[in-house]
């Protein structure tokens, strides 16, 4: 029991840093933007603009903070109990967890104590929803997961 600990902590300390980074720069747009006005950040690609979002992605389920909440909380522990529970873990698939969890959590944090998600990061040269580090995490992580998925079924029909 003790080795499956050991391993885990790695992906379980990079969910608390995707956390923490997602948290500090939520603090940061909250005290320096304006809701809804549009600042450059990186010419012709990024702009930032705060908004709340109170649904979930590309705003679905608008206005349902709490039970968007709920299931941050309900998948941030079956994450944790997989993690803690299938370690040692492929590298892509351990970072896969580390990010879904980090992301998940972070805009849990949010949906519980700020009413919805802080989103602040638009792309400019294309109409895409505002997100914000923990969609990042997220979305990076079902990548890792496709490629888990995919080096899983090459290794399977080579075999």
């Amino acid at each position: 029991m003790k080795k499956r600990n050991l391993a885990s902590k790695p992906t379980l300390l990079i969910s608390i840093c995707v956390v923490l980074i997602d948290q500090a720069s939520k603090v940061l747009a909250r005290h320096y933007l304006t809701n809804g006005v549009p600042k450059g950040f990186i010419p012709d690609l990024i702009q930032i603009r705060l908004i709340k979002n109170t649904g979930a992605a590309f705003s679905i389920f608008s206005n349902s903070t709490l039970l968007l909440g709920i299931l941050s909380f309900a998948v941030s522990i079956l994450l944790i109990i997989w993690i803690l529970q299938s370690s040692p873990l492929p590298l892509i698939q351990a970072l896969g967890g580390a990010l879904l969890l980090g992301g998940t959590i972070g805009n849990g944090i949010d949906r519980w104590f700020q009413g919805g998600v802080t989103d602040f990061l638009e792309l400019v040269p294309i109409s895409f929803p505002i997100f914000n580090i923990a969609d990042i995490a997220i979305n990076i992580a079902i990548i890792c997961f496709g490629i888990n998925a995919l080096m899983e079924r090459r290794s399977e029909t080579r075999a």
